[in-house]
This record gives C-alpha cells, sequence and structure tokens, in this order.
C-alpha cells in the first residue's frame, strides 16, 4: 500500500519541484509565479483541512468496514425482535457479539455501556454517562444551571455598573480608576457574561434531557426509536417504547423514589443510592402500574 502511494505521489511531487524552481527564477513570467504561489497555499490549507491527529490505520480500518457494521446492523433487526414483539438480545454491530437490550457500544472507550446516554459529554467529562451515573449527571446539568442562573441574576447591577465605568476608559478626560477598580470591573464584566453564556448552553441541554427522562428514553435510543417507528408505520402497525412508563413514573423510575419521603431524602437530600435494576434486565418496578410491552428497537 505504501509503495503504491509513494508511485502515485512521485510523479506529483517531481512537477512541484520544476514548477518551484522555475517560479524562483526571476525570468519566470509574473503569471507563472502566481500560479506557483496559488498553488502552494492551496496545498497548505488542504492540510490544514484534512489533518487530524487522530488519523491512522485504525481510522481506516473503521471506514473501511463501515459497509459490513451497516449490512449486520440491518440483517440483526430481523432477529432482535421475536414473534411476541418483545424487547430481546441484539448483535452488537462494531464486536459482532450478543449485547443486551439499552446496550451501547462507546467508539472512544471500546466497550459496552449499559444505557449508554450519549458520547458527547464524555469528552468534557472524561467518562460515559450510562445506567448508573445518568442520574448524578443530569443533577449536575440541573444544580450548575440553577447556580449560574442565580450568579447573573444576583450580579445584574454590579454588572451594568461596571460596564457602565468600562465605557467612560476612554473618555476625555479619563476617569481616575485604580488597577484594583479597573480589574474589578472586567472580572465583574467577564463573571455575568460566562455565568450567563453557561446558563443558557447547560440549561438548553437540562431541558432536553428531561424531555428525554420524561419519554422513558436516551439520546441514541431517541434516534433509534424515530428510526423504528417510521419502519413500523410503513408495515401498519404501531411504535410503543416499552421503557416507557409515563412521565410521573418515569421520573420515579429515574429518582429512585420509591414511597413518598424518597422525594426528600433521594432526591433534595444527597443519596448514594443505585438506580433500579442492573442495566442487563429491564423489568419494570414493583410501585408501577402494569402495562403492555411492545415493538422496542434494540
Amino acid at each position: 500500500m505504501r509503495g503504491q502511494r509513494s508511485l502515485l505521489l512521485g510523479p506529483a511531487r517531481l512537477c512541484l519541484r520544476l514548477l518551484l524552481l522555475l517560479g524562483y527564477r526571476r525570468r519566470c513570467p509574473p503569471l507563472l509565479r502566481g500560479l506557483v504561489q496559488r498553488w502552494r497555499y492551496g496545498k497548505v490549507c488542504l492540510r490544514s483541512l484534512l489533518y487530524n491527529s487522530f488519523g491512522g490505520s485504525d481510522t481506516a480500518v473503521d471506514a473501511a468496514f463501515e459497509p459490513v457494521y451497516w449490512l449486520v446492523d440491518n440483517v440483526i433487526r430481523w432477529f432482535g425482535v421475536g414473534r411476541n414483539d418483545i424487547a430481546t438480545v441484539s448483535i452488537c454491530k462494531k464486536c459482532i457479539y450478543p449485547k443486551p437490550a439499552r446496550t451501547h457500544h462507546c467508539s472512544i472507550c471500546n466497550r459496552w455501556v449499559l444505557a449508554l446516554l450519549s458520547g458527547n459529554p464524555s469528552s468534557w467529562l472524561n467518562n460515559c454517562v450510562g445506567h448508573y451515573n445518568h442520574r448524578y449527571f443530569f443533577s449536575f446539568c440541573f444544580f450548575m444551571t440553577l447556580g449560574c442562573v442565580y450568579c447573573s441574576y444576583g450580579s445584574w447591577d454590579l454588572f451594568r455598573e461596571a460596564y457602565a465605568a468600562i465605557e467612560t476608559y476612554h473618555q476625555t478626560p479619563p476617569p481616575i480608576f485604580s488597577f484594583r477598580e479597573r480589574m474589578t470591573h472586567k472580572s465583574l464584566v467577564y463573571l455575568w457574561f460566562l455565568c450567563s453564556s453557561v446558563a443558557l448552553a447547560l440549561g438548553a441541554l437540562t431541558v432536553w434531557h428531561a424531555v428525554l427522562i420524561s419519554r422513558g428514553e436516551t439520546s441514541i435510543e431517541r434516534h433509534i426509536n424515530k428510526k423504528e417507528r417510521r419502519r413500523l408505520q410503513a408495515k401498519g402497525r404501531v411504535f410503543r417504547n416499552p421503557y416507557n412508563y409515563g412521565c410521573l413514573e418515569n421520573w420515579k423510575v429515574f429518582l429512585g423514589v420509591d414511597t413518598g419521603r424518597h422525594w426528600l431524602t433521594r432526591v433534595l437530600l444527597p443519596s448514594s443510592h443505585l438506580p433500579h435494576g442492573n442495566g442487563m434486565s429491564w423489568e419494570p418496578p414493583p410501585w408501577v402500574t402494569a402495562h403492555s410491552a411492545s415493538v422496542m428497537a434494540v
């Protein structure tokens, strides 16, 4: 493979060197010199766009095996749903092994994660969000959003005063502010903008995950359920998520609220209780009313 690449790049490099030698000559026409400069500039831009520090042989192999993954993903749909239309064990399209329901393969950790929420939080949490830490992740987002909103609202008057003071820095004559006062003004403005931007971004993420929790699904399952809903709709069938027990019941399962006092001891107060189930089997909790299981993409 490397020998074929050198054979293809050899003539291109030779032509480029000839053009560069001609371009540096004084008697070279300006048009040719401009073409050489544009070629070099375009080559730098192309390399910067295609540069990837994580690229390598593994990336090339994964890209080459994408058709195989697609074939496995579509073939196992015929075996992932049984005759009784209940959720069963499916086949992982990455490692081609049977895996439990609601389990997904994390490409970053290269392992299965129970009820994987999404691969995106792992880039800024350095950890996958799944069955056992989903509640901690949502609590972190929720309370961080509340804290940012509190700081933005509480520092609004200080922000207005500091911003007005900064606007007077370039007046004639300039106001007399010490170095400490100037740093205080800039810090207050930076604090307000930082807290406000984090409150908006993290607040939107928190609301989105709250909607997913109310529906009894994760962000990955939302895309899977959407495709499965379209597939069954084309066959004249109705798709229902068997892990959706209703909005209130979903929140009880997610927060681990078994009795009324758990709203205080497990929600408002810090608690290290484990979530319902072990992530391998998804039987409804005893306090959830019975519901009929239906088709679910696994």
